[in-house]
């Protein structure tokens, strides 16, 4: 839709006549934005990855005050209907990407799965002293290097996972030579260190202001971090930090009771 109204563009002036339509009642105003928004998703306005008008659009069509706007955008992001990017706009979010709780699998291949596009960006890759905690974990004298990387996976271009790697030199001694840009870390572990047995650990945490910079999140954005330690034979390989912003990924599982 194209042209004006009264100094309004007319896509705004039509949001501007639905939400007069749906203001009878006793909504807050915030709500019955949230629901507008939902409604116009639903109804195919706005498809996945689509823009939403700014703030400031909202707020000029709808007569309604920036905090009122910014409450509704705000809620419907933490419900995972759409994706606030910070100095780029607010999205309709794609579906979730889900991981399974009990199994260990590629991230690029769970992107894959679903249809969408996988890419990756390196922050770091080389050696580093991890320290006793991590030395200690795969019994190696804490003044020796290990190998370190720090990926961020994207799925349609949207940053789901920043993946923090510690990996034993013993058992992937080409691991620094590797384009994880072009495959992942954990492709290349399988093929050097087939894997044996794993071990998850999932907690709810705020991501540092860092992290929230390379994921593209508010700071204030409860993420999923899974604690990731990989075994070949009986010999750990790997420790990885997965950190998910919690609005684009979730955990699920099945069980059977016997």
């Amino acid at each position: 839709m194209t042209g004006t109204v009264n100094g309004v563009g007319a896509e705004g002036a039509d949001l501007a006549r639905l939400y007069a339509e749906g203001a009878a009642g006793s909504a807050p105003a915030y709500q019955r934005v949230k629901d507008l928004v939902v409604e116009q998703i639903t109804r195919g306005r706005w498809s996945e990855g689509d823009a939403l008008p700014s703030e400031s659009q909202f707020v000029e069509s709808l007569g309604l005050s920036r905090m009122t706007i910014n409450r509704a955008l705000r809620e419907l992001s933490t419900q995972g209907v759409l994706r606030r990017v910070m100095g780029v706009g607010t999205f309709v979010a794609p579906r979730k990407g889900s991981s399974a709780l009990a199994e260990i699998h590629d991230i690029a291949d769970e992107v894959l799965r679903r249809d969408h596009r996988h890419r990756a960006e390196v922050v770091f890759l080389g050696e580093e002293t991890a320290g006793p905690d991590i030395s200690g974990q795969f019994g190696l004298d804490p003044r020796r290097a290990v190998f370190r990387s720090r990926v961020v996976h994207f799925e349609d271009d949207v940053p789901i996972q920043l993946e923090d790697r510690y990996v034993d030199p013993r058992f992937a001694p080409g691991y620094l030579d590797q384009d994880f840009t072009r495959r992942t870390p954990f492709t290349f572990l399988s093929e050097a260190a087939p894997l044996g047995r794993g071990e998850h650990i999932v907690e709810a945490v705020l991501p540092s202001a860092e992290e929230a910079e390379i994921l593209g999140i508010a700071p204030s954005e409860p993420c999923l971090l899974i604690h990731r330690r990989t075994w070949s034979q009986d010999a750990l390989v790997s420790i990885a930090r997965l950190l998910h912003p919690g609005s684009r990924y979730r955990l699920q599982g099945t069980f059977d009771q016997h």
